[in-house]
C-alpha cells in the first residue's frame, strides 16, 4: 500500500517559503495552538468538512448526495459526518469543501515533479509546511527521500516541537530548515501556543550544530514579541549558538482571521495596535547589532 499522510493543500509558485520558486506541501495536524495561526485548516490531524453558509442556495443537492441523507448543515465539525466528500462534489454553489485528504508518496511526487522546470530555472524546490510536518514523521521522511532521489531541493518549515530523534532523522535528509521562533519566555510561549518552549529551544540549538542549513523565522506580532526586551533575549540566544543562523523577520498580518469562522473557532488574539507596532527595520537593526544576519520577509 505504501506510506500515506494527510495534507490540506499543495501550492505552487511560493516565493516566501525558501529560496527560488517553490511548491509548498501543507501537512495537517499541529501540536501547537498559536493565537495568530495563519493556517487553522492545518490544526486538526483529521480531514473535515468546511461549510460556507453564505454561499448555500438551498438546492438540496447535498441532501440527495449524502449517504446518510443528513449532511452537516450548521457546523463544519458535525460528529455524524463521514467526510466522504459526496456533498462537496454535488454542491453547485461551492459552499462545501474538504479540508484535508489522504495522499500517497507517489501521488505527491507526481504532482511535485510537474514543477521541476520552475525549480531548476529559479534555484527553488519543495517546502514541507503545515500544520506541522514533523507531526507526520514517516510520511515526511519518505517524501524527503523521494525528493532527494529526484534531485529536488527540500525545505522543512517547522515549529521545532518534536522528539529529538525526529529532528535528527529529518536533518539527515532535508536541505534546509525554516525554524519558527515565536517567544523566548516559557510562560508566555505556553500561554500563546499551548506548549512549553524548552524542547523547541533545545532542538534549535541542536540544529545549529549540524551541517543542515538553518534559517530562523520570527513572526513579529505587535505587542507580543517585537519589543526590545524580547528581541534582546532572542538575539543573544541565537548569536550564542554554535553556528548563529540568519534570521528572517515576518511582519504580522490578520488575513487569517476570516478563516476561523469556517472552523467554528474563536480568534483569540486581540487586534494589535498597529500604530504602536515597532517597525520591522528597527527590530532588524537591533538583532543586527548583536551580530546576526537579518532579512525582513520570508
Amino acid at each position: 500500500m505504501g506510506i500515506t499522510g494527510t495534507l490540506f493543500d499543495i501550492k505552487p509558485f511560493a516565493v516566501h517559503d525558501g529560496p527560488g520558486i517553490r511548491t509548498t506541501v501543507f501537512f495537517k495536524g499541529c501540536p501547537l495552538r498559536c493565537a495568530w495561526c495563519h493556517n487553522p485548516e492545518g490544526l486538526l490531524a483529521s480531514c473535515h468538512l468546511l461549510i460556507r453558509p453564505e454561499r448555500c442556495i438551498g438546492c438540496g443537492e447535498c441532501l440527495a448526495a449524502c449517504p446518510d441523507h443528513a449532511p452537516a448543515m450548521e457546523t463544519s465539525l458535525a460528529p455524524t459526518c463521514r467526510v466522504c466528500g459526496a456533498c462537496v462534489e454535488a454542491c453547485p454553489a461551492e459552499a462545501r469543501e474538504l479540508a484535508g485528504r489522504t495522499a500517497k508518496v507517489g501521488e505527491v511526487m507526481e504532482r511535485l515533479l510537474k514543477d521541476r522546470p520552475f525549480f531548476e530555472e529559479s534555484g527553488g524546490g519543495v517546502t514541507f509546511s503545515g500544520g506541522e510536518p514533523l507531526a507526520q514523521p514517516d510520511f515526511l521522511l519518505a517524501l524527503l527521500s523521494a525528493c532527494g532521489k529526484e534531485g529536488l531541493h527540500t525545505a522543512v518549515d517547522t515549529s521545532g516541537y518534536a522528539p529529538r530523534s525526529v529532528i535528527s532523522d529529518v536533518a539527515s535528509r532535508a536541505d534546509l530548515f525554516l525554524f519558527d521562533l515565536k517567544h523566548m519566555d516559557t510562560d508566555t510561549h505556553r500561554r500563546l501556543t499551548g506548549v512549553n518552549n524548552g524542547r523547541i529551544l533545545s532542538n534549535l540549538a541542536y540544529l545549529a550544530g549540524t551541517e543542515t542549513p538553518l534559517v530562523v523565522r520570527i513572526p513579529l506580532v505587535p505587542g507580543i514579541n517585537d519589543g526590545q526586551v524580547h528581541l534582546e533575549k532572542a538575539g543573544r540566544f541565537l548569536s550564542g549558538l554554535e553556528t548563529p543562523p540568519p534570521v528572517h523577520l515576518l511582519p504580522y498580518h490578520s488575513f487569517q482571521k476570516s478563516k476561523y469562522g469556517l472552523f467554528t473557532l474563536p480568534y483569540s488574539l486581540p487586534e494589535p495596535d498597529h500604530a504602536a507596532a515597532r517597525p520591522p527595520v528597527e527590530a532588524a537593526a537591533q538583532l543586527e547589532g548583536l551580530g546576526l544576519t537579518v532579512r525582513i520577509g520570508g
